[in-house]
């Protein structure tokens, strides 16, 4: 069985005994991850609605529309939900720079 993989003009053949390989040392590099305390929870975490999210431009780009944009909006309020912690700390920032701004503005002698 071969796997036959397109990069620029070229092909690259992958039979199944080179794929299986590969598969180990990616399933290796993981577990050795976890055994030193890296965990790859939350890389994924962000990275899931990202691929969502470009399966649906694929889609959308290759007249799926319907599809895709539900792919894209799945993948984008997921994004929203992982960043909001994100979206609450720039409030904040922004609540504190207003108020000194305001304590600046008025100014009583």
């Amino acid at each position: 069985m071969q796997l036959i993989l397109k990069k620029g003009g070229e092909h690259i053949i992958m039979n199944s005994r080179t794929a299986l390989g590969a598969l180990l040392v990616i399933i290796g590099g993981w577990v050795v991850l976890r055994f030193l305390g890296i965990s790859l929870g939350p890389i994924f975490a962000f990275l899931f609605p990202i691929i969502l999210m470009g399966l649906g431009y694929i889609g959308i780009k290759n007249n799926s529309k319907i599809i895709g944009s539900i792919l894209f909006a799945i993948g984008l309020i997921m994004m929203i939900g992982k960043l909001s912690g994100l979206f609450f700390f720039l409030a904040a920032i922004g609540l504190i720079v207003w108020g000194v701004s305001m304590f600046k503005g008025n100014k009583v002698y």
